[in-house]
């Protein structure tokens, strides 16, 4: 019980120790990232696919990266959770929203209005395989992106807190946190309610990783000098004084 109320104290501090702008950014992606994946883009070959969650789902791994290297993977880990469960209350408000009796702005189309405010209140109110997919995804993800960030992060002897070492461990550790992203929300969800083929889970799951990793690749500099910026300013102070009294770093 000691145990679980220090576990407990030490969160609370994480919270309030991570910069409220990033914690937000982090939250928001999460949640378009989720309803962004209803919406598959069309391609020109039938053995590729993709679904538009890939535009912002970067966005959540260039986050986890920066709270991983200036936090650690435990802490990265926790925040990841948290904001998850944020996001499925989202969902679940978002749910109830689509059983409300009304009609959306863009359904007045003669003769398609049903239809097409049917289809609103199902994008919106959510599919219970495409959140339990894109959950259970995300999660296999942030373990692996955070811990492998770290671990690599530790083979750097020379200059660990150097560009050169946070760009090795940020697109390594992203390269395989995206496509484990990818393939488990394709297998779990595509796979099975959108028909889609073993290659194609397959090659989306390589091909939105290289897509994300570009877009990543833009902001790299941006997250290393926030971190860089952090560790000048003591952002997070409390927290490490804290992790360091208990004689636990938790990383």
């Amino acid at each position: 019980m000691q145990r679980i109320k220090r576990e407990f104290r030490e969160f609370v501090i994480l919270l309030k120790s991570v910069p409220s702008v990033l914690f937000a950014l982090f939250i928001l992606s999460i949640f378009a990232m989720n309803l962004l994946a209803n919406k598959s883009i069309n391609l020109p070959v039938n053995w590729l696919a993709l679904d538009c969650g890939i535009i912002v789902s970067w966005v959540a791994f260039l986050t986890m990266d920066m709270l991983t290297k200036h936090f650690g993977p435990k802490a990265a880990t926790e925040i990841s959770v948290f904001s998850l469960l944020i996001n499925l209350f989202m969902c679940f408000l978002f749910w109830l929203v689509s059983l409300i009796d009304g009609v959306w702005g863009e359904s007045f189309i003669e003769g398609s209005e049903s239809i097409i405010n049917g289809a609103l209140n199902n994008t919106f109110g959510g599919t219970w395989y495409v959140v339990l997919g894109s959950s259970v995804a995300f999660v296999a993800s942030a373990l692996v992106n955070n811990f492998l960030n770290y671990g690599i992060g530790k083979l750097f002897k020379k200059k660990p807190d150097g560009f050169g070492a946070y760009v090795c461990r940020s697109y390594i550790s992203t390269a395989i946190g995206q496509f484990v992203d990818n393939l488990v929300f394709a297998l779990i969800v595509s796979l099975n309610f959108f028909n889609w083929s073993i290659t194609q889970c397959f090659t989306c799951a390589a091909t939105g990783m290289i897509v994300e990793l570009l877009l990543e690749l833009i902001f790299v500099h941006l997250g290393f000098a926030v971190c860089k910026k952090w560790r000048k300013e003591g952002v997070g102070q409390k927290y490490f004084d804290f992790i360091e009294n208990k004689g636990d770093c938790g990383l």
